[in-house]
């Protein structure tokens, strides 16, 4: 288990930011038999579920029909969360979205060296994606009118678009999304196993933290950056997957409604429930505990609001109530940015 870093002042900083026709299937016995495997999801190594082989016919999140003559194999990802969602199956895409940031951020797997970078996430290159060969392009588009997606839907690849967030329940769409790629892909049986696995991790970090007693379980995650050479703060509020979890694990958001009304800044994200502040505006959630994110590069906002007299009156930072997450957990990820969440909060939550 990965260990938060506790910060008490500037000297102690941790400096670090739907249905398959399922009958004739394969069986993937390691992970050798996928291209760049070595790179591919730790425990793909010991993967024994089986892959079909069958025509499949399914709905993405907005309800398009998707029909492949076999489960997809060339696959062009654009999104981060859809990228580990195919490496935690076992499969390698041809081509991905902003691969370093990928790299920076996201450390719950690893992209195979192979992978094409196909552009930006939101703005890919459109030559790049169909330059691979692909069978299948996966997106991430809250909308039926996404712009990215009709433009793609010109093209003579099918396109499974997917949902990536939805505040009613973050985590029960994350499981969704990753099951709606292993249907394309032929890996159903993974992706079940995948998912038993997520939720019996949890209900172990429920157990974990039922004895912890912290002075108050209420608190705010946060992440952040520069701009015009000024900090940034984004709330992570109701709604948000990071803000489920920890409710999940007993703890109580504390970046609401009303305290963004008063604290937040514009630059809300209603869709993934994300607001945006500074550093005075943490002075709205009064006595939570504070967690953030840290990228760990030589530029990261942290470096800044830590210095900050404001933040260093705060409650939680005088009371050494002010965490910081590892670096590379995603906090959009998959199953397994989420295990590496539960496992920070658990550290949080018990002091460990």
């Amino acid at each position: 288990m990965k260990t938060r870093n506790r910060l008490v002042s500037v000297a102690c900083v941790g400096i670090t930011a739907l249905t398959l026709s399922a009958c004739g299937t394969t069986t993937v016995n390691s992970a050798e038999e996928v291209s760049d495997s070595a790179a591919i999801s730790d425990s793909c190594a010991q993967d024994s579920t089986t892959t079909s082989t069958d025509p499949v016919s399914m709905t993405d999140s907005h309800g398009r029909l998707i029909e492949l003559d076999k489960p997809a194999e060339r696959i062009v990802v654009l999104e981060w969360q859809q990228t580990e969602d195919l490496l935690t199956l076992c499969v390698a895409p041809v081509g991905a979205a902003s691969i370093d940031g990928f790299a920076t951020y996201v450390s719950a797997e690893t992209l195979p060296e192979s992978v094409v970078n196909v552009g930006e996430r939101g703005e890919p290159d459109l030559d790049a994606i169909y330059a691979t060969d692909p069978d299948l392009i996966i997106i991430e588009a809250n909308s039926p009118d996404d712009e990215l997606l009709g433009k793609l839907e010109k093209g003579d690849v099918p396109v499974l678009a997917t949902i990536g967030t939805d505040t009613s329940g973050q985590i029960e769409n994350m499981k969704k999304v990753f099951s709606l790629i292993a249907e394309a892909t032929g890996r159903s049986e993974r992706a079940a196993e995948v998912i038993e696995e997520f939720d019996k991790h949890l209900s172990a970090a429920k157990e974990k933290v039922a004895s912890a007693q912290l002075p108050t379980n209420d608190f705010v995650f946060f992440d952040g950056w520069i701009e015009s050479g000024n900090v940034v703060i984004r709330p992570y509020g109701k709604g948000a997957l990071f803000t489920e979890l920890g409710e999940q694990l007993g703890l109580n958001g504390a970046w609401t409604n009303d305290v963004n009304s008063s604290y937040g800044s514009g630059g809300v994200d209603p869709s993934y429930g994300l607001a945006q502040t500074d550093i005075e505006g943490l002075v709205g959630v009064g006595e939570a505990n504070l967690i953030f994110a840290n990228d760990g590069t030589a530029d990261s906002y942290v470096n800044e609001f830590t210095k900050s007299p404001i933040w260093l009156a705060l409650p939680a930072v005088q009371e050494d109530r002010a965490f910081e997450f590892p670096p590379g957990i995603w906090g959009a990820g998959g199953p397994r940015s989420n295990q590496q969440a539960i496992d920070a909060f658990v550290d949080v939550i018990t002091g460990q």
